[in-house]
């Protein structure tokens, strides 16, 4: 083949080659989604069922030609589907924005001279170049390597460099999996740490091993969240009431008063007062603006409605590298042959002891001046930290780098010699503890009490490399690092440090009901160690291998135990959000790696980083932290169970208040009164209750102890029978004491019809409002209390107080409604009805409350 040819002579293939299996295999790239236009977005929004009744009702009055009626259910969609087009606008351009562009260009070898080309015009067989500080740009088998180390945190979930070799003709033909050191392959998205190498593209696209991630994601189909399907019913259930309803009082009116005109009107009204409506507004409003609020601190949230969702979750699954940790390296502890101890810790600035100085020195000697592997610059780091001794003196002092000593399969220890004038050259070595030991020729005792140190480091989580010294008095040096004689000199403890807000985000989780579940690729002992720096504390460890011998059945059963999966591979994430889902848990799952894609869309919410996270992690996950800040996860359930609240609260009065407004539309019917409520007039009344719940209800700040509860059962229905027996005893005693108040009017002999009108639609506002203060809170807190923190209803109350000034005493609008003014008897009996129903519902509220667990 030409590839094989390629590689024997390194001469790569031929432009022509090149174009003809660029034209037979494609672009080497990964498809993205594309953007959606607004017909798009309004297709969407128009497939949802409740914004499809407020179309169609409005459609229908407009045909009957009430055009305040159908301006209101019209204005509301409008306004709805254009929120919802900005705010998905919105969420396109800030993923763009934070889209990869990794590995635009690629150095390759082609009719023997090196170019460099688009990377998405890689095509299997190329010879590619790499070199320290390059995205690789496909997958490959290494050629020729000179100490390649690569980061493939993206693939594996792990920060710390592997070290590659060169194939061999011992290697098997097919490509292994990421991880591990000593592997003669590489993988598109790792970054080269160290070294360079020239690869043979293996594989390219979809076909990599990032691709073909990313094809598993399309196998999996992402949750329908549990509100909007329960409010779907609900609204389906009480539209088909509203309907007989209106249909049997339409025919009834028609039959008992023989004029057919005047039934079907009264029919609408009806049908207008009992259809709950503003369900889908409020849905819609709550989601857009949870969305915006979230956005305030940094938090995307790419599906509005994943935040109520997030609101439910009952266990969190995290990654722990970039997730719960920072994603990088620093020196935690610094340790002497004889046992002394040195811990940096946190603090910004200090002073290193003057041996541990010269440790961490030699240390610093053996790594690059312009480092790109994590633990080099933890060195780098250190050296800034330090306010004492300056552990770089030596380059200061004319010491110049003679030679490097790479890492090998056989040896992992890195050797730097530097020379100076009229002196031995100055060996350092760095490397892992058991390298180091072989270097130094230690004894079984020596280097069993380094064991035992390198053990408990590693217990508390620490990478531990090993630090070695030599002289070399010759001029020539010699060709392999063993042959100096080195001596031991000590151990550095390196580690990734937990983000600062993960311990309190942990604990307000916890205290919240949700289990936090960590998943790693590390060593249990590590993991473990991690685990409790976070506060993950309870439960036990699972490693991979114990995963693989269980089945879907008995992981479903133990992983709720589990607080620590440890040695776990990317496939396995995906089993494990899937046994969590079987055992009916919620399931949240954070990451920031191409192998946390997968998992996250299967997740019902996926939470991926912003800063750190790869392209296909942000497009699988529903939410994004913008600032990586995983502190922000305790805010979105905080507000996600706000939002459930919120919604409840706003459906108990919207229940609660379609009682009394089709009670003064049928009442009339059923006693022979004149009219009192037509379309006109509810059109107007839902001025009021639909800037109330979409606003009013959506501002309403969360209950005190929001985040002290324990999260809800994800079976439970939205509006449950004792929620349902409290709107309608909230609605009946309203309803009873209007009805009381068009009573009193009738016995007034000088009270003309419009005056009765006015009167009995005031007392129906003031009783709206009052319905509205009762609800706001599930606390026993005074309805002016309640009233006085929500500055949005404030505003709509003054609003609503002036629109109705202008309608009673403008005389033009007095008449379109057949509205007329009153005297003071009329607002006396308004003002009494008003203080009786806040008195009974409070105290209705305060018994009420207590039986039913609010």
């Amino acid at each position: 083949m030409a590839a094989q040819d390629a590689l024997a002579a390194l001469t790569g293939l031929t432009e022509a080659d090149a174009r003809a299996r660029l034209a037979s295999d494609g672009f080497n790239e990964l498809p993205t989604a594309s953007r959606r236009g607004v017909i798009v977005f309004i297709l969407d929004v128009l497939r949802e069922p409740m914004l499809l009744l407020l179309l169609v009702a409005g459609g229908i009055y407009l045909v009957l030609g009430e055009l305040s009626d159908a301006l209101v259910l019209l204005v509301f969609a409008g306004l709805s589907i254009v929120i919802t087009i900005v705010q998905g606008r919105r969420t396109e351009r800030a993923i763009d924005v934070l889209r990869d562009s990794a590995a635009p260009l690629a150095l390759v070898i082609r009719g023997n001279a090196r170019r460099r080309i688009p990377a998405r015009e890689l095509v299997c067989g190329d010879l590619l170049v790499i070199a320290e500080g390059d995205r690789i740009a496909a997958d490959g088998w290494i050629v020729t390597t000179g100490g390649l180390q690569t980061d493939e945190a993206t693939l594996t979930g792990e920060s710390i460099a592997v070290v590659k070799r060169a194939r061999t003709q011992d290697d098997s033909l097919e490509p292994p999996l990421p991880g591990g050191d000593g592997l003669p392959y590489v993988f598109s998205g790792s970054l080269v740490v160290r070294g360079h190498a020239i690869i043979l593209v293996d594989a390219i696209g979809m076909r990599t091993r990032i691709g073909v991630i990313g094809q598993s994601l399309a196998a999996l189909d992402t949750q329908s969240p549990r509100l909007t399907s329960q409010t779907r019913r609900l609204v389906g259930w009480f539209a088909l009431i509203g309907l007989g309803v209106s249909v049997l009082a339409t025919i009834l009116f028609g039959v008992l008063r023989g004029s057919w005109i005047d039934a079907l009107l009264a029919g609408i009204a009806l049908a207008m007062s009992m259809l709950p409506e503003e369900l889908p507004v409020v849905l819609t409003v709550f989601m857009t603006m949870g969305a915006l609020r979230m956005a305030r601190v940094r938090v995307l949230a790419r599906r509005g409605s994943a935040i109520e969702s997030l609101g439910a979750a009952t266990v969190l699954c995290t990654d722990k590298t970039g997730t719960l940790t920072q994603n990088r390296m620093e020196i935690a502890e610094l340790r002497l042959p004889g046992g002394n101890v040195f811990a940096p810790g946190s603090q910004a600035s200090f002073d290193l002891p003057p041996a541990f100085a010269d440790l961490a020195g030699l240390g610093l000697l053996a790594c690059d001046e312009q480092p790109f592997d994590p633990m080099e610059k933890a060195f780098h780091e250190l050296s800034a930290q330090n306010r004492g001794e300056n552990m770089k003196w030596r380059q200061h002092c004319g010491w110049t780098m003679r030679r490097q000593y790479g890492l090998s399969a056989d040896l992992l220890a890195v050797t730097h010699v530097w020379a100076m004038a009229g002196k031995p050259f100055l060996v350092a070595a760095k490397g892992a503890p058991e390298a180091i030991g072989q270097l130094c020729g230690m004894t079984e005792q020596s280097y069993a009490a380094m064991e035992r140190c390198v053990g408990q480091m590693a217990a508390s989580g620490m990478r531990v490399l090993g630090i070695a010294e030599a002289r070399w008095p010759g001029l020539t040096l010699p060709s392999s690092q063993q042959q100096f004689a080195f001596r031991f000199r000590g151990l550095a403890g390196l580690a990734d440090p937990i983000r600062p807000s993960v311990p309190d985000a942990v604990q307000r989780l916890q205290t919240a009901g949700i289990r936090v579940a960590m998943i790693t690729g590390d060593y249990p002992v590590t993991a473990r160690a991690i685990a409790a720096q976070a506060g993950i504390g309870e439960g036990e460890v699972m490693t991979g291998q114990q995963l693989a011998a269980l089945d879907d059945a008995g992981l479903a059963e133990s992983v709720q135990k589990i607080a620590v999966f440890a040695r776990i591979m990317p496939e396995q994430k995906l089993r494990i959000v899937k046994a969590l889902k079987a055992a009916g848990e919620i399931v949240a799952m954070t990451g920031d790696g191409v192998n946390d894609a997968p998992s996250l869309k299967a997740a019902h919410i996926g939470v991926a980083m912003g800063q750190r996270g790869t392209d296909v992690a942000r497009e699988a996950a529903s939410v994004v932290l913008m600032d990586d800040d995983f502190g922000a996860i305790p805010d979105a359930i905080r507000l996600g169970r706000r939002i459930y609240d919120n919604v409840r609260k706003a459906m108990i009065f919207i229940f609660a208040v379609h009682i009394p407004i089709g009670g003064l539309a049928l009442a009339p019917l059923l006693a022979g009164w004149p009219i009192i409520l037509g379309p006109a007039h509810i059109a107007l009344i839902e001025m009021v209750i639909d800037p109330v719940c979409a606003v009013a209800f959506e501002a309403e700040p969360e209950e005190n102890d929001i985040m002290r509860r324990k999260p809800r059962d994800p079976a439970a229905p939205l509006f449950p029978r004792r929620l349902l027996l409290w709107s309608a005893l909230q609605g009946t005693v309203t309803i009873a004491l209007l009805v009381g108040l068009v009573i009193w009017t009738h016995g007034q002999s000088a009270m003309t019809e419009p005056q009765m009108r006015s009167i009995a639609f005031t007392g129906l506002v003031a009783a709206v409002l009052v319905l509205v203060a009762t609800d706001l809170t599930y606390g026993g807190a005074a309805a002016s209390s309640a009233m006085w923190r929500n500055l949005p209803l404030l505003v709509i109350t003054a609003l609503v107080a002036l629109v109705f000034i202008v309608l009673f005493c403008a005389p033009g609008f007095a008449r379109l409604f057949r509205f007329a003014p009153f005297g003071w008897q009329g607002s006396a009996a308004i003002i009494t009805m008003v203080l009786i129903l806040a008195i009974v519902l409070a105290s209705l509220k305060l018994r009420y409350r207590k039986a039913m667990s609010l």
